[in-house]
């Protein structure tokens, strides 16, 4: 008799609980719940990182070993060179900016990782919505470590490429 969280049993205590099953039991939907919304969580912090062009807030939602690819032939790899060019990219010509990025669907590929889509861009002053030429649609592939999650791979492209004959 006990509590079950996160699929292990656990004994109630104590002489009060003495052969009664404790209530509070956490279902796997209620992790599966709190998993996307920490998964969804990791889209903020890069968010308001991004709006405070924090780079140190926006490197440290990577792991250690990510890779980012983005449009325009860029290809980065590990958390140290993202922090560097996020560092240059908020002094130049990101400076002023913020980033949209809504997500549009979220997946779990196992227990500590998940790939989540979101579709956005760059935003400069005054504009609620990128300009065609900034839209951008984005996979970000999310790692669970030491109990947090974290992008692991990131990767965009822009949608002006438009579509595909027959497509």
């Amino acid at each position: 008799m006990g509590v079950t969280i996160a699929g292990k049993t656990h004994r109630a205590c104590g002489p009060a609980n003495r052969g009664r099953t404790m209530a509070t039991e956490i279902t796997a939907d209620e992790t599966a719940r709190s998993d996307e919304a920490a998964a969804r969580g990791v889209v903020d912090r890069v968010n308001a990182a991004w709006a405070a062009h924090d780079a140190d807030a926006f490197a440290d939602a990577y792991t250690e070993d990510a890779t980012m690819v983005l449009s325009g032939d860029r290809y980065f790899t590990g958390r140290e060179t993202i922090r560097a060019a996020l560092i240059q990219e908020f002094q130049s010509r990101h400076r002023g900016t913020h980033l949209l990025a809504d997500i549009v669907d979220v997946r779990f590929i196992g227990p500590d990782a998940a790939v989540l889509i979101t579709e956005g861009g760059v935003l400069v002053p005054g504009e609620t919505v990128p300009a065609e030429e900034r839209a951008i649609r984005a996979t970000w592939t999310l790692a669970r470590q030491g109990g947090e999650w974290f992008i692991a791979a990131y990767q965009n492209t822009r949608n002006v490429d438009g579509k595909l004959p027959g497509a």
